[in-house]
């Protein structure tokens, strides 16, 4: 195990009608603040009613930014910046999913910045200072709602880059299970895949006697297998989007990042899938993991065979380890096409004209090797895509 700090901040309320704490919560920090939300989902649901009242109830003065879009737009953030600098506004409350947190963040980072806030995400500039962020999460996804991460889409060139900062950690996080009910089920398929990335992407190390956090990732994979084709089938079923919202947060909120290196080459291939093409995060990474995973997993043959057994129930052959081994991988595929995602790029409507060009942008024309388990250059990037292809 390798030494660590492991630290989070962000406060989480869980459970039933917790939104209505929200003004209570705001009012520790701002009267005069930033609303930001997406669509019209929110209205539909009356949560964005509920909001309101609680705002106001705490006195809270508002100003609102909605339409965030999924795999979120500079141009929004570049928005959320100005009038926080307009109107003085101090604090930003995101509603919604992973995209809506990561726009808050990102304006909270942008607003002190005196140069373009694209810089974090571009240039390897560090945050020096932000506005404090608070959330009510709507969907299971992404984890924003607790990590120290921000995903942000710049048009110019449809660039998905990230940024990492302790001081984007949410002051607090609302997460009412009940709320998710609503969301269409191919999110929620999109969002579980998420979810399970998160989880891979540190699950795949090459740090050694790492078994507490083994332990804690297997047990959180295997609570997200068997719960999200609940959800799916029954989106009333409020104990088992408990189960599939907690497993979302702490996926991401960095507990099992400690004392390993995970991988994380995965998620910067699928963001050249989302960048370009606009798909869905979490349905991007449905197909790149399975493929990243027949690319590299001779690699540990043994990790790869613990996944198997430990989270699909694979019965182990001894004398053939890599059946096993790709049996694993064989199970990861069938989940996601059990919960409606594809896992080749033609179920999300991708060609092979462009790999080339993602593969070259995910390494920055081969000057970045992506992944920690396996460095990958940008021949080994296009490969991976290759395999992602059907047949």
């Amino acid at each position: 195990m390798d030494n660590f700090v492991f630290y989070n901040p962000t406060k989480i309320i869980f459970g039933i009608d917790t939104e209505n704490q929200v003004g209570e919560e705001v009012a520790r920090y701002s009267k005069k603040i930033l609303f930001v939300y997406g669509g019209g989902s929110i209205k539909r649901t009356g949560l964005y009613d509920r909001i309101v009242a609680s705002l106001r109830k705490s006195q809270v003065e508002f100003i609102e930014l909605p339409g965030v879009k999924p795999n979120p737009r500079l141009s929004l953030v570049r928005e959320g910046i100005k009038i926080c600098r307009d109107n003085q506004l101090d604090f930003i409350l995101a509603v919604g999913g992973g995209s809506t947190i990561d726009t808050a963040k990102a304006i909270a980072i942008g607003v002190p910045y005196d140069g373009d806030v694209w810089d974090f995400y571009s240039k390897n500039v560090a945050p020096q200072a932000a506005l404090p962020v608070g959330t009510v999460l709507t969907i299971p996804a992404a984890g924003s709602e607790s990590s120290d991460s921000s995903v942000i889409t710049n048009e110019e060139g449809w660039y998905k880059r990230g940024v990492g900062s302790e001081l984007i950690y949410p002051k607090f996080s609302i997460l009412n299970p009940k709320i998710a009910s609503t969301i269409p089920k191919n999110h929620v398929a999109a969002g579980v895949a998420d979810i399970m990335a998160h989880l891979m992407e540190r699950y795949f190390t090459n740090t050694k006697n790492v078994e507490l956090t083994d332990r804690l990732i297997e047990s959180t994979m295997k609570t997200v297998i068997n719960h999200a084709p609940v959800v799916i089938r029954d989106p009333d079923n409020y104990e088992a989007w408990s189960q599939l919202m907690w497993s979302g947060t702490v996926a991401h909120n960095n507990l099992f990042s400690t004392g390993r290196v995970g991988d994380w080459a995965s998620h910067n291939i699928e963001h050249e899938l989302s960048g370009i093409y606009d798909v869905a995060h979490g349905a991007g990474l449905a197909v790149v993991f399975p493929a990243w995973m027949k690319y590299v997993y001779k690699h540990d043959l043994n990790r790869f065979v613990q996944f198997a057994v430990r989270v699909w129930n694979v019965e182990e052959d001894f004398f053939n380890p890599e059946k096993t081994a790709l049996e694993g991988i064989k199970k990861l595929e069938e989940f996601f096409i059990s919960i409606g995602l594809g896992v080749y790029l033609e179920d999300l409507g991708i060609q092979d004209d462009r790999l080339e060009e993602m593969a070259d942008k995910a390494t920055n024309s081969n000057q970045r090797k992506l992944g920690n388990f396996v460095k990958l250059d940008k021949n080994d990037v296009y490969s991976i895509l290759k395999l992602a292809k059907r047949g």
